[in-house]
């Protein structure tokens, strides 16, 4: 990967996921600085992969090609405003991960149009396995697109969407996706304890399968349906299971969760917008 010099704005769970993920691939940790105002979290940082770090942002941001915003929601006007004044031209890349807020909030916060591109993560990434759905603003180029793609990358599969609301269903699917999962590993867990399973062993059982069922969905060319349509043998185990689930209305309520999860999204990116 060209060394590119990136600032982070923020330096928690998601700033350190991408740091240890660009490191792991061979990026050199003096290309990378992070600003934050927490001392302990400044130190961490520092101790564990050998970035340079401030408390200043103007400290982080001089130079950088590429700033990253990590911080939460409710610091994001602040920390826009006060990096509007610090940019310098031509304008780096900015690349916001913060949840619901809008390209046109920080474009008004930030005073203009910037390049900039929206990413939408999951937690996955803080295990190098996110799903991380990008959008480009009006205002970034091709070669700006790539940058985005190579630094989010370090944290998981990227994918482009090619209009913002579309953000809004990849927090529903993605963004909050893993819940859903870890619910239904939560029930499979607890049903096999019912039927006399122990904790540890209904446990391990769950998650192996989960983590097996998933790789496979990785590594074959078949669709998920293919995939469970060949191991549903008629008559057997699989498919009367199956069948209870279908009976149960799973396919529907999975689109009525879905929905209101998109919706939910487009209500708080809402109430941000409407705050500043």
């Amino acid at each position: 990967m060209t060394q590119t010099r990136i600032a982070f704005i923020g330096g928690g769970n998601m700033a350190r996921s991408l740091i240890a993920g660009l490191i792991a691939d061979d990026y050199d940790p003096a290309g990378l600085r992070v600003c934050d105002p927490d001392h302990e979290k400044r130190e961490q940082l520092a101790s564990n992969f050998g970035v340079p770090v401030s408390e200043q942002a103007a400290e982080a941001v001089t130079d950088a090609e590429v700033i990253v915003l990590c911080v939460k929601p409710q610091v994001a006007a602040d920390a826009c405003r006060e990096l509007a004044a610090l940019l310098h031209t031509p304008h780096p890349l900015l690349i916001s991960v913060m949840a619901g807020v809008r390209e046109a909030t920080i474009m008004g916060w930030l005073g203009g149009s910037v390049p900039l591109v929206r990413a939408m993560p999951n937690t996955p990434v803080l295990v190098q396995s996110g799903a991380i759905g990008l959008h480009a603003g009006a205002d970034t180029n091709a070669e700006q697109r790539n940058l985005a793609e190579e630094v989010l990358r370090a944290g998981g599969l990227t994918r482009w969407v090619d209009t913002e609301a579309e953000l809004d269903t990849v927090t529903a699917l993605s963004g909050s996706g893993p819940a859903y999962f870890f619910l239904f590993m939560e029930a499979l867990e607890a049903a096999a304890i019912a039927e006399g399973l122990d904790q540890e062993t209904a446990r391990l059982l769950t998650i192996q399968t989960a983590l097996g069922a998933a790789r496979m969905a990785v590594e074959s060319d078949e669709s998920p349906r293919q995939l469970r349509q060949r191991v549903t043998s008629p008559g057997g185990t699989t498919e009367r299971a199956i069948a209870a689930f279908e009976e149960s209305g799973l396919p529907g309520l999975t689109l009525r969760a879905v929905a209101a999860a998109r919706r939910r999204a487009r209500e708080l990116s809402d109430l941000i917008g409407d705050e500043q």
